[in-house]
C-alpha cells in the first residue's frame, strides 16, 4: 500500500492540472491590443466605455462578446468591430485535457481572444 501512495499523488496532481484549463493558466483576464488608425495620425476612442488617445496599446478583459473600438474624430470610422474568437490554446487543450479543462476555460472566459493590432480606418 505504501509503494502506491506516490503513484496515488501524482494521479491527483495530473488531475488537477487536467482540470484547471490551458487557456485558464496561460492567459491573463486580459490582453493588449495595439490600436492605430490608417493614417498613422492621433486621434480619440474609446474601449468598453474607457477613452483613450490614439494610437495606443489598450488592455481588454477577455469575453465571448465582441469588442468595438468607437470614435468621435472626425473622418475616421465611427465604430470598428473587433470580433471576439476562440484561442488556439483552448483547442490544444481540448486535446490534451479533454472535457474538464475545456470546462474551466469556458466558463472562465479565458479562452476567448482578439486580434493584437487593429487598425480604425481613417481619411486624411
Amino acid at each position: 500500500m505504501k509503494a502506491l501512495q506516490p503513484v496515488y499523488r501524482g494521479v491527483v496532481i495530473a488531475v488537477a492540472i487536467i482540470a484547471s484549463g490551458c487557456a485558464t493558466i496561460l492567459n491573463e483576464e486580459t490582453q493588449s491590443i495595439n490600436v492605430t488608425s490608417s493614417t498613422g495620425e492621433a486621434f480619440s476612442f474609446s474601449v468598453d466605455g474607457q477613452t483613450y488617445e490614439g494610437p495606443s496599446i489598450v488592455s481588454v478583459k477577455r469575453a465571448k462578446a465582441d469588442k468595438f473600438i468607437v470614435t468621435e474624430t472626425e473622418g475616421c470610422n465611427k465604430q470598428t468591430l473587433v470580433p471576439a474568437k476562440v484561442d488556439s490554446k483552448f483547442w490544444i487543450n481540448i486535446l490534451t485535457g479533454g472535457v474538464f479543462g475545456s470546462t474551466t476555460d469556458y466558463s472562465s472566459e479565458e479562452m476567448w481572444a482578439y486580434d493584437a493590432n487593429v487598425v480604425v480606418s481613417c481619411k486624411n
